[in-house]
């Protein structure tokens, strides 16, 4: 199916050539179309061209009137203000544009595909072994995995990375206590949970650190073990294996729990870059990008200054020979350029290591590893705050495990999803299942519907609100529409382009008819929270739709039909969308 022209697009090429005839000069220009209150679209770029070309706007714009044609799609088009244009539509234009993009059989609303799709390296999602996840890992997990969708979605080649923490001295310790209770981390069933191979790893770890902080013995033994396994001692590595297997049993049944798919052959943790250090070092060191400086291998940067006012260089390998994550990141950047043919590397990362990845994008900049052709991007993200607006701990002060964060806000969402059960008729089955989609929901949109760069505030209270911008809003908009259809009868959802449409039909389809402008932009961006501003708008005008234009008691049976078709297409969108969010629309709620 062909992508379907935006009711925008098709104003802003007729726009376009009147001003191009009026004015040669300005051939290109963009009129600055938008949506508006005082019609269906208003133009603003007149008065910035006529200030060019040194012409009273009001004029030009007059003229540029003129010159459009008016007719199937424009019904009308006059001069407002200085010189501003107020343009509106044919309701049978917009009927027929919606109609070509519900008849889209793909399932994509005629939404198209991005003009020149590249390949794109996404790192995110990336917990470290033997930890447990806590509540700082969602949302690079959460706006990674949206991304992925979005960008696949506009035609994309992704290819996704979990850059996982498995290496590095702590498992020298880990390794070398394992070695002396060599039991520690045997299931007793065939089939272990995530649970369980997180507390048989907490409970290593807490006896593995006591002993090691004891133990001045252990604490050597250990040691050697770091050099060891940078060796590539085959025991020591086989043993470092089982940690990195039992920490993806849990990774995997929290990513479960998330609604999100992570797969194995994704997953290269720091350890998958190993064997390219020593010549990331070369040549960085031969190409005068990286200089020795007392002993270890540093990149200086003009505008990087210590408090001292001393320059603090980005170190690529330390004194003693050992390599940092900055050798581990330039080697990674060398893996997903020269091997994975990347043009775009997105980095779902904390907004604190902006620096860190400042300095190691300049650095392969300079190397030739970056440039024109390829980019690097840190789509950095805030921090997740408590009710009081401070970063969120348990009371204990602990960080929060995220674990016991889904579980609470499914929990929470069950008993929502459950107080309505009886009216819908759901049984026990379908409440448990929406109640974690609900759940997982609220949580992922929480942080979509914020722009990725902010803070925000985790209230479980307001999540799982059936009021106001949330998920569930959308998952019941949603449900209500397919409950409308099941009760349609006879009636079926079909366009009538020669009927009229009452004001809160226009402002629903004009809004439909953006869908797939949005979908681009946002992915072009990497801004979600655009994409969850558009659902919940495109909620609040079905609310209002629903409150002006009755569907099955319309006055006529064609009315019924077109507004069958109108709520159809905007639960399909709202679906689409979510979908693109990494959110589940519950057919009945």
């Amino acid at each position: 199916m062909a992508s379907v022209t935006s009711l925008s697009d098709f104003v802003q090429q007729h726009l376009a050539s009147a001003l191009s005839a009026t004015l040669p000069e300005a051939a290109g220009a963009d009129p600055l179309l938008r949506r508006s209150d005082r019609a269906d679209y208003q133009a603003n770029g007149i008065l910035a061209l006529a200030k060019k070309a040194k012409a009273n706007p009001r004029e030009l714009a007059t003229q540029v009137v003129t010159a459009v044609v008016t007719g199937d799609v424009i019904k009308d088009i006059e001069v407002s203000g200085p010189g501003f244009l107020n343009i509106t539509l044919t309701d049978k234009a917009i009927t027929e544009t919606l109609a070509a993009r519900y008849a889209d059989e793909s399932g994509r609303l005629g939404v198209p595909y991005a003009a020149n799709p590249g390949t794109t390296v996404i790192d995110y999602a990336q917990p470290n072994v033997a930890k447990e996840m806590h509540v700082g890992h969602l949302r690079s997990a959460v706006i990674g995995d949206a991304s992925v969708r979005l960008l696949e979605f506009t035609g994309e080649t992704v290819v996704r990375r979990h850059h996982i923490g498995d290496w590095g001295t702590q498992f020298g310790m880990l390794i070398q206590y394992l070695d002396e209770h060599p039991h520690e981390l045997d299931h007793k069933a065939a089939r272990v949970t995530g649970e369980e191979a997180m507390s048989n790893l907490d409970r290593l770890y807490k006896a593995a650190r006591r002993l090691f902080d004891s133990d001045e013995e252990f604490k050597t033994r250990a040691r050697r073990r770091v050099v060891d396994l940078q060796a590539g001692d085959p025991h020591t590595l086989a043993t470092w294996q089982k940690f990195v297997d039992e920490s993806k049993i849990y990774f995997f049944s929290v990513f479960e729990k998330l609604d999100m798919e992570v797969r194995d052959a994704d997953i290269v943790g720091e350890s998958g870059y190993n064997d390219m250090l020593a010549e990331t070092c070369r040549l960085l060191e031969e190409s005068g990008v990286a200089v020795r400086s007392e002993g270890a291998l540093c990149v200086f940067f003009e505008d990087v200054k210590g408090p001292d006012g001393n320059p603090v260089p980005l170190i690529v390998q330390k004194s003693d020979g050992g390599y940092g994550y900055a050798a581990t990141d330039l080697s990674a950047i060398r893996d997903r350029v020269f091997n994975l043919k990347a043009n775009t590397l997105l980095y779902v990362v904390d907004a604190r290591q902006a620096l860190h990845f400042r300095m190691v994008f300049e650095t392969a900049r300079r190397a030739g590893w970056l440039n024109d052709d390829v980019s690097a991007v840190q789509l950095a993200f805030g921090t997740v705050l408590g009710k009081d607006g401070k970063p969120f701990k348990t009371r204990e002060g602990e960080t929060v495990k995220l674990e016991d964060l889904l579980d609470e806000a499914v929990q929470r969402a069950t008993a929502v999803v459950r107080e309505k059960a009886e009216k819908v008729g759901l049984t026990e089955q379908e409440i448990v299942e929406n109640g974690r989609y609900v759940g997982i929901g609220a949580v992922k949109y929480a942080d979509l519907s914020t722009s990725a760069v902010r803070d925000y505030k985790f209230d479980l209270d307001q999540m799982v609100s059936l009021n106001g911008d949330t998920s569930v809003y959308l998952q019941y908009a949603y449900a209500r529409v397919q409950s409308i259809l099941r009760k349609a009868g006879e009636a079926r959802p079909t366009a009538h382009p020669e009927l009229e449409l009452a004001p809160a039909e226009r402002a629903l389809g004009l809004h439909l008819d953006q869908f797939a402008e949005t979908v681009l932009e946002v992915a072009a961006a990497y801004e979600p929270h655009k994409l969850a501003a558009y659902l919940y708008q495109l909620a609040s005008l079905l609310t209002t739709f629903y409150d002006q234009c009755p569907v099955l008691k319309a006055d006529t049976p064609e009315q019924t039909e077109n507004r069958l078709f109108l709520v159809d297409l905007t639960a399909r969108t709202l679906h689409r969308g979510m979908t693109l969010l990494g959110i589940r629309t519950p057919e009945r709620l």
